[in-house]
């Protein structure tokens, strides 16, 4: 019974990655990015939402549609670190900033976005 305790107990002090993720559609050449606490549980949602026709982003989704998975690529672009002193518990607003900086970044480099 110690195991299960000590199993549960680890699950709740696991931090997952965050930070920034982009789809990109190697089609038209426009990505999409997100912004997110949980980079991998925000990828397997974007992706479940793409291919069962109900994500957020109309466009994404209809060029997703058209020409399917294989030809956009998924990937993490930006890793956003936890704190070392481990006080804040709330890092909405630094993801917000990492996803704003990184879409100037890629505006500067031609990229159009969905």
């Amino acid at each position: 019974m110690d195991r299960r305790r000590e199993l549960k107990e680890e699950y709740r002090l696991m931090k997952p990655a965050m930070g920034v993720f982009r789809i990109h559609s190697e089609e038209t050449g426009k990505c999409y990015l997100e912004g997110t606490t949980n980079l991998r549980a925000s990828m397997n949602r974007a992706i479940f939402q793409l291919n069962f026709g109900s994500h957020p982003n109309l466009e994404l989704q209809s060029d997703w549609k058209k020409w399917g998975q294989k030809s956009f690529s998924i990937t993490v672009i930006d890793e956003l670190p936890y704190n070392e002193d481990d006080t804040s518990t709330d890092y909405k607003d630094e993801v917000v900033e990492l996803k704003e900086i990184w879409e100037e970044k890629l505006k500067n480099d031609g990229f159009e976005f969905y």
